[in-house]
């Protein structure tokens, strides 16, 4: 158990800063849509409250690998703290799906976009993510074959669920969405770089002076940008993963379950913590408003600060007061 204490400490720090991360992301998120409300802020909030809901459920599993062997979690419970686990991991990756779709549409049908991506569509999408991704989570507690047929803490994802399920996930889920991600990324690059083209073409004809003006161009690339992240982080924090995962059920004799728990299941929950970094930098009226929220605490700050200091030292005169009336009403001291 001692070799699982490290671990354990690594989990506890990790799950600290998804949580911190993505709260913080979140509430300037929030301001924003309070201010501007929009539909794709929507998207990017959801992504942080499913990172934030990852954080928590791999917090639960943080006790039981820092606690001694005498109290094992029970099979029950690390089942559905690994549901959850994947449940909240499944939101995230179908949002970020969800960001580069509501990316790619903004691109394709720029002048249809808002009657096709409205709020009642936003939350339908939203609504059926969530369904989608509970249902990615408990399935192994509904599908025999995909649960463990021993357990033996402690609780971890491959000590109730069968690596059939990584590769049913993978077949089914993962490698089917990156291949939706490259479409979405080449067909973005594509348009962007038409209307690259026709605005050099038109600059160089002379006609740029006049009425028409190829719209959107600096959001396609930037669009394109944030695409192009959001697929690097993805795939290099679940594919070794995965991956690793269908070798373990191709080679029943490998014995590669201390490597998925430990190092490369660390790097895909560390997706999480990726994302609202990634938001935070690429996003420019997200980085506005996480600096407006820094100079408000800045401020908030300084005002507790010199509201203590103005306090501290009304105290310092009162009680020098204090004992100057004091020397004054008792002479026979001096005597």
């Amino acid at each position: 158990m001692e070799s699982s204490f490290p671990f354990g400490v690594i989990l506890a720090i990790l799950a600290s800063l998804i949580i911190a991360a993505n709260v913080v992301v979140a509430m300037a998120v929030l301001l924003l849509i309070h201010k501007n409300d929009g539909v794709s802020l929507c998207f990017t909030l959801n992504l942080a409250v499913a990172d934030t809901l990852l954080g928590v459920a791999i917090s639960g599993l943080v006790t039981d690998q820092l606690s001694s062997p005498a109290r094992p979690t029970q099979k029950t419970l690390c089942t559905l703290r690994m549901a959850f686990v994947t449940s909240s991991a499944a939101a995230s990756v179908l949002t970020v799906m969800l960001i580069a779709f509501d990316r790619y549409l903004a691109i394709k049908q720029p002048l249809r976009y808002f009657q096709i991506m409205n709020g009642l569509v936003a939350g339908a999408c939203i609504a059926g993510l969530w369904l989608v991704s509970y249902l990615i989570g408990f399935l192994p507690l509904g599908v025999p074959i995909f649960q463990q047929t021993t357990y033996q803490g402690p609780c971890s994802f491959f000590a109730v669920f069968h690596p059939h399920f990584v590769l049913t996930l993978s077949c089914v889920g993962f490698f089917p969405a990156l291949l939706l991600f490259v479409f979405f990324y080449c067909d973005m690059l594509k348009i962007a770089s038409m209307h690259s083209q026709q605005i050099r073409k038109m600059e160089h004809t002379g006609a740029m002076a006049g009425a028409y003006r190829p719209p959107r161009t600096p959001s396609d690339f930037k669009a394109v940008c944030t695409v192009a992240i959001l697929i690097g982080s993805f795939t290099l924090s679940w594919t070794p993963f995965l991956i690793t995962g269908i070798v373990q059920v191709a080679c029943q004799k490998c014995h590669l379950y201390l490597v998925l728990e430990r190092y490369l299941w660390l790097l895909g929950v560390g997706n999480s913590l990726l994302n609202p970094l990634i938001y935070a930098y690429w996003q420019k009226e997200v980085r506005q408003q996480l600096y407006q929220m820094t100079l408000e605490v800045k401020k908030g700050l300084s005002s507790f600060l010199l509201l203590l200091f103005a306090r501290d030292g009304g105290l310092e005169e009162s009680m020098g007061t204090s004992c100057h009336i004091a020397t004054i009403s008792h002479p026979q001291l001096d005597d």
